[in-house]
């Protein structure tokens, strides 16, 4: 499995800035997210304080990042990390996609915060029936019964593939519009309140009414840091970082909206920048080890 230098979690403005800094340092890189980049930047109507942006769209402003990345060379790997893990002198990034597992020397997490609370029970129960990834448990679930929380169509997906192996899928879509998933998987149109059990997950409450479940995949479009990278440190909802954005596990930077207000594009790219040339500093450091 090839090793990569640096690993971006994110393709908001501080992850681009973070890639474009890191293949202009001759380093590998792994840029992970949407490939339509960041929502955040695609739905803003008006940005006026990026420089050489003046009053522009998040339209044109996502034009113009693509723009860059494209001249640059730089490859977006569209999908979200689920898991990450600190493994020493490396980190395992595993995402969404049934078998893909990534590894880096270095870690810049950039992916903003998330846009929904966690539900009560989640925290307590998560490792004992509450997932983040159908893709990655689903094998454990064979022949049970589960529920999948999506918040946007593109985790229709992981219910079908859920499917084929759970007994039965419940999925619970957070989002208007049609869904469609396989024949197999049961859509239920009702808000997910509260996940109960005592010591694994036994049932879901809903607004309409409560589920007796084996498992539950709750996929939302951000994963809170802390979820999604055992051992980090945060200040509240955010990472903690230090003045070159390092995080306190070696190796692991954070930039962007992850680290705290203010939520600007100019300041998330600055610390984009930050972050990376951190990262290839640790990178020297540790090559003269």
């Amino acid at each position: 499995m090839k090793r990569y230098d640096i690993a971006i979690i994110g393709t908001g403005p501080a992850g681009l800035e973070a890639a474009l800094t890191a293949q202009a340092r001759n380093k590998s890189l792994l840029l992970i997210g949407p490939a339509g980049l960041s929502a955040k930047v695609t739905k803003a109507g008006s940005v006026r304080n990026y420089l050489g942006l003046p009053n522009t769209s998040g339209a044109a402003m996502q034009a113009a990042f693509l723009e860059h990345l494209e001249s640059a060379g730089i490859r977006i790997t569209d999908g979200q990390a689920r898991n990450i893990y600190a493994m020493g002198d490396y980190f395992a990034i595993q995402t969404g996609d049934a078998d893909s597992m990534f590894e880096a020397e270095t870690l810049i997490l950039a992916t903003g915060l998330p846009l929904s609370k966690s539900l009560p029970g989640e925290d307590r129960l998560l490792g004992r029936g509450v997932s983040y990834c159908a893709t990655c448990d689903a094998a454990l679930y064979r022949g049970k019964k589960t529920a999948v929380i999506g918040y946007t169509p593109k985790e229709e997906d992981e219910a079908d593939f859920l499917s084929e192996l759970a007994g039965e899928v419940l999925y619970f879509p957070q989002y208007g519009g049609d869904v469609r998933t396989a024949p197999a998987v049961k859509v239920i149109r009702e808000k997910p309140a509260e996940i109960l059990g005592e010591t694994s997950v036994r049932i879901l409450k809903t607004d309409g009414g409560e589920y007796e479940v084996d498992g539950i995949f709750i996929l939302r479009e951000t994963i809170a840091p802390d979820k999604l990278m055992p051992g980090l440190e945060l200040e509240g909802s955010h990472v903690k970082v230090g003045p070159q954005m390092e995080t306190n596990i070696p190796g692991c930077f954070a930039a962007g909206d992850i680290t705290g207000p203010p939520y600007q594009y100019i300041k998330a790219a600055g610390q984009g920048n930050v972050a990376a040339l951190s990262a290839v500093g640790f990178l020297t450091a540790k090559q003269k080890q």
